[in-house]
């Protein structure tokens, strides 16, 4: 999401002595862009499957060639419409990036417009998006080679199996929302900051479809934020502390470094457990480990951290798993931008939420956040707040006559799941379950 998020000087100067204080206010100044709420975008990741199966097994592997082709062919004619981006990940996965839209309904309809001419051209070649937070039958392999992506395999295999796999195989749904104000207010930073949090858990729980893995169910209602959690806990996790700005400073200076950049044919592997913390007090001996860090280096490792909340000068949502459906996309993207940005739904989602914080704060309880991702709206008190969360944003989409196509959805959306104590990870492991009685039969 394009939101202005520049800092106002050149990638190879510090302000004042290059050093901790200097980095933690860098970090502080590109995390927050504070304004008035007023713009919403959307990153929609897909994985990619043989348009019903292809005549082969679920797990038959999509060539990136011929994925690569589809993409060209959906660019040829120009740019998207709506002006989105197509991006590949590291499996191969395709990611469509909005643009920022001045309203809710805008966003929706320019990005559905730019995928329908990216299903059309997959389409042509016998592919198809699929809508799961995971892959349910493939572990696809790193196909991205670029040094960025050769380092982060390296990183979270120190940690075990689950990093690449969420490089590889996982997708999600990212809604994109301003920081918000520097009052204190509802409009205000702080306030949007802690409110994303609360609400984290419960669209985690809300939306969570991920439960199979590998053809078999993991115990997980969303094993993609599960593994997210386990990928390398110290940039995964969410930030502690009151303050935005410098929680989210002192957090990027201590997350494990994951790629140092240098020129080729160098690798960009960082070493075990340095982070950007500990390259600034290394550059200062003698002699240094690696060259002295700027500010551009440092901005890049803020691109490698991956908070269930991250900021960009705006506020990244990435704890969604991605919707089944060509259009299911919308309702966690309506969900959470009108509980962020409408005021009544905000103050509803607030009040909703209180039983989940910890017993001497606001946030939520650090256990919450694993306790969505295991049991879904299947947690009763989960459950309770997501109800409350999506009444009130069904009620406020019905005050603005450009979203009666998202009210519907939403509504549709709460009566089918929410309202009953399922999410759509619940049909998979339905169909999974009724698959394997009929071979038992």
């Amino acid at each position: 999401m394009a939101v202005n998020a520049v800092i106002a000087r050149k990638p190879d100067e510090w302000d004042g002595t290059p050093g901790e204080r200097a980095a933690e206010e860098h970090v502080a100044r590109a995390g927050f862009t504070t304004g008035p709420p007023a713009l919403t975008g959307v990153e929609l990741e897909w994985l990619v499957h043989h348009a019903g199966n292809g005549g082969g097994p679920p797990a038959r592997p999509v060539p990136a060639a011929a994925v690569d082709a589809a993409l060209e062919m959906a660019a040829r004619p120009g740019p998207l419409p709506g002006g989105g981006r197509i991006t590949r990940e590291p499996g191969g996965q395709i990611e469509l990036s909005s643009r920022p839209a001045p309203s809710l309904a805008r966003c929706a309809a320019a990005t559905a417009a730019g995928l329908a001419v990216i299903a059309d051209a997959l389409a042509t070649a016998g592919l198809t998006l699929a809508g799961y937070g995971l892959d349910p039958y493939r572990a696809p392999p790193l196909l991205a080679q670029q040094p960025r992506y050769r380092a982060m395999a390296a990183h979270f295999d120190r940690y075990g199996p689950c990093g690449r796999a969420v490089m590889c195989a996982t997708a999600s749904v990212q809604v994109c929302l301003d920081a918000g104000t520097d009052g204190d207010g509802p409009g205000g930073h702080r306030y949007r900051w802690l409110l994303a949090h609360r609400l984290g858990p419960v669209l985690t729980a809300t939306f969570a479809n991920s439960p199979l893995w590998r053809g078999r169910p993991t115990g997980w209602a969303s094993t993609r934020q599960a593994l997210w959690a386990r990928a390398d806990p110290a940039r995964t996790r969410p930030p502690e502390g009151d303050d935005p700005r410098y929680a989210w400073a002192r957090y990027a200076l201590d997350a494990p470094l994951l790629c140092v950049r240098r020129p080729a044919p160098a690798a960009w592997t960082a070493p075990p457990g340095w982070t950007f913390r500990s390259w600034l007090r290394d550059a200062a001996g003698d002699p240094p480990r690696e060259r002295p860090p700027l500010p551009a280096d440092l901005d890049y490792h803020l691109t490698t951290l991956f908070p269930p909340v991250r900021p960009h000068g705006w506020l990244e949502l990435r704890m969604i798993d991605a919707q089944p459906g060509a259009d299911g996309w919308t309702v966690p993207l309506a969900v959470a931008a009108t509980l962020m940005d409408d005021p009544a739904a905000a103050d509803a989602a607030f009040d909703a939420t209180e039983p989940l914080t910890a017993p001497r704060g606001p946030f939520p309880r650090p256990d919450l956040w694993l306790r969505a991702a295991r049991a879904g709206p299947a947690d009763p008190a989960l459950a309770a707040a997501a109800r409350a969360c999506l009444a009130a944003a069904e009620t406020a989409l019905a005050r603005d006559p450009a979203c009666a196509g998202l009210r519907r959805a939403v509504g549709d959306f709460a009566d089918r799941y929410t309202a009953r104590g399922r999410c759509p990870a619940d049909d998979l492991l339905d169909r999974f379950h009724h698959g394997h009685q009929g071979v038992r039969r």
